[in-house]
């Protein structure tokens, strides 16, 4: 079964990014490659708990099984320790990065509150585009009676394109929806010719 997305991406992102940007090629059109759910439990009391608390949040809202993320190096000011565990992570790719997507642009955004649409500065300069979701109260799998704290993530969306505008390009044709949309100049009243 065809995911959505992945659908409209094929019937109608492509030709029209084909018919704007000029691609000859519809490999030069740019894609999506993965997306990475990220979560760091910081400085929690009970480590443990609160890792596989984070573990089960992810794999709830991603639909596939996160893996631990452990530190680098000693930090003493931060009580870390090296390869202390310290986080999750989820790297989604195919129909499952396709169904997420769809789940986060048109179910979970929207649900944030005095959501006015997302940060154009977020692109790393290669064509990818990394978001904060403050909580996973946005997403509809969670029970909001059984989350005991707030998990906030980062979801980065890794794309074929090599300029943050080809990127941008793509996840306004995939419905991503960037701040810089709502505020769209005001139109000139038209001037009423005196009598």
């Amino acid at each position: 079964m065809a995911v959505e997305l992945y659908k409209f991406y094929t019937e109608q992102v492509v030709p029209a990014l084909k018919e704007k940007h000029g691609y000859t090629n519809v490999h030069q059109v740019p894609r999506l490659k993965k997306v990475v759910v990220n979560t760091c439990i910081g400085s929690s009391a009970d480590v443990k708990q609160a890792l596989e608390d984070a573990k089960a949040e992810l794999s709830l809202i991603t639909g596939q099984k996160p893996a631990e993320t452990r530190s680098k190096k000693s930090i003493a000011n931060f009580k870390l320790r090296k390869d202390q565990p310290i986080g999750a992570k989820v790297t989604l790719r195919g129909a499952r990065m396709y169904e997420f997507l769809e789940r986060l642009i048109r179910t979970a955004l929207p649900r944030i509150r005095d959501f006015r649409g997302v940060s154009v500065r977020a692109f790393d300069g290669n064509g990818n585009y990394t978001l904060g979701v403050p909580d996973q109260s946005i997403f509809p799998e969670v029970e909001l009676d059984k989350i005991k704290r707030n998990i906030g993530f980062d979801v980065t969306i890794v794309t074929s394109a090599t300029t943050d505008e080809q990127a941008k390009a793509l996840l306004v044709e995939l419905g991503m929806p960037f701040s810089d949309k709502a505020r769209r100049p005001a139109q000139p009243k038209p001037e009423t010719a005196a009598a």
